[in-house]
């Protein structure tokens, strides 16, 4: 079995080797087994605190480097020209604590009906689609931009 336990910082020169296409919720760990998309077997070992993003390279022991896919995973596709409505819906997503990708124009979390009534509640359309989801960063993440964690921090 191949043992992944290195992130190397992209390179244009960098030689990928083979690719390892995971869901959200296992980019988020640190130490898992699974299998690359060439069919190998791999034990992932790598520092803690840090997720897994599409394009993340890493490097096994023997050396062979493996480029990171985002799945194809259920998700809910907010769409609308009217940026308040959006950031209506983040607001509420966000005090629910759902990881959200957010881009122009554009919202995107883990398919949930109950969350998909309620941001109908708030006058948007909910499309159910297949797509690689790659959620914002925590605010209270480490270093840099490319950290997440799921940290519960107590205000009292």
């Amino acid at each position: 079995m191949l043992e992944i336990t290195e992130r190397l910082e992209a390179m244009p020169d960098t030689e990928v080797h083979t690719t390892l296409t995971l869901p959200f919720e296992v980019r988020q760990k640190s130490r898992f087994r699974a299998v690359l998309d060439d069919g190998r077997e791999a034990g992932v070992i790598l520092e803690r605190g840090r997720v897994l993003r599409g394009g993340d390279l890493l490097r096994a022991r023997d050396g062979t480097v493996v480029r990171i896919q985002a799945a194809a995973e259920s998700v809910s596709t907010l769409i609308s020209d009217s940026p308040l409505q959006l950031a209506r819906a983040c607001y509420h997503l966000g005090n629910r604590h759902v990881p959200l990708e957010i881009t122009s124009g554009r919202v995107r979390y883990l398919h949930d009906h109950v969350l998909d009534d309620m941001v109908r509640g708030l006058g948007l359309r909910v499309r159910a689609e297949q797509a690689p989801f790659e959620p914002e960063p925590g605010a209270y993440d480490a270093g840099s931009d490319h950290h997440h964690g799921h940290h519960h921090h107590r205000h009292d």
